[in-house]
């Protein structure tokens, strides 16, 4: 599959707020704030492709948002091990380099002290996004999806004081469009059995259930849903 030879199209976010299904603010009563007191809102956003001046940053990023999507029955020792393999400045680098990946990432203008900014900009990386343009490998994922070529969405991950304001569906909507821009005619995803709140946000989002898998972690086999939606 011949990845995408052009730069991906800078999106910025619209003012029209929407909670999200899957990932959502405990307080609905009013929009998320930063750490300052700032409100997280859309028309502060906006989602670019990531650079190799990103990849500190959205290193902090996942160690701060992985453990929000883990099963109870992973230990800080399972989850601490899963981010120092996969998830480190280094990893991301990588991950920004290679030709069969797109990295984006969600940045807000509004800086709070003590956040990494933003290659060049500024701006605080609050969400991040990950696809991976090669056909699957596991054999029950082969048997499960319908539509090929296809996307992985590898990681889709936002800040906890960022749920319930709109953004990841921002984010979810320039990803599945860096899919469609790759060639892909599909993105597909695995989700915990036990992540209720993120099977409804991708529900929300148009991807159904096709599957199952395995999901190697440590000591530990977790088993998850393969969702899958057309791009």
């Amino acid at each position: 599959m011949k990845p995408r030879s052009h730069p991906l199209r800078i999106v910025p976010v619209s003012n029209s707020i929407h909670p999200d299904a899957g990932l959502v603010s405990a307080d609905r009563g009013s929009a998320p704030r930063s750490a300052t007191g700032n409100p997280l809102l859309p028309a502060n956003a906006l989602v670019r492709q990531a650079t190799a001046d990103d990849a500190a940053a959205l290193a902090d990023l996942a160690a701060a948002t992985f453990p929000l999507a883990c099963p109870p029955v992973m230990t800080e020792d399972d989850i601490n091990g899963y981010i120092a393999e996969h998830l480190t400045e280094v990893r991301f680098g990588s991950y920004i380099t290679t030709a069969e990946r797109t990295v984006l990432v969600l940045e807000v203008s509004n800086v709070d002290a003590g956040d990494a900014p933003a290659a060049g900009t500024g701006g605080r990386l609050v969400g991040y996004s990950m696809l991976i343009h090669t056909p699957p490998l596991d054999v029950e994922v082969q048997a499960a999806l319908t539509l090929r070529p296809t996307s992985m969405l590898s990681k889709f991950y936002i800040r906890a004081d960022a749920h319930g304001s709109g953004l990841s569906h921002r984010l979810m909507d320039a990803t599945l469009s860096a899919a469609a821009e790759n060639g892909s005619r599909a993105v597909w995803l695995s989700v915990s059995e036990e992540n209720v709140r993120a099977q409804k946000f991708y529900a929300k989002n148009g991807f159904r259930t096709v599957g199952g898998m395995n999901f190697p972690t440590g000591r530990l086999i977790l088993r998850d849903f393969v969702l899958e939606r057309a791009v």
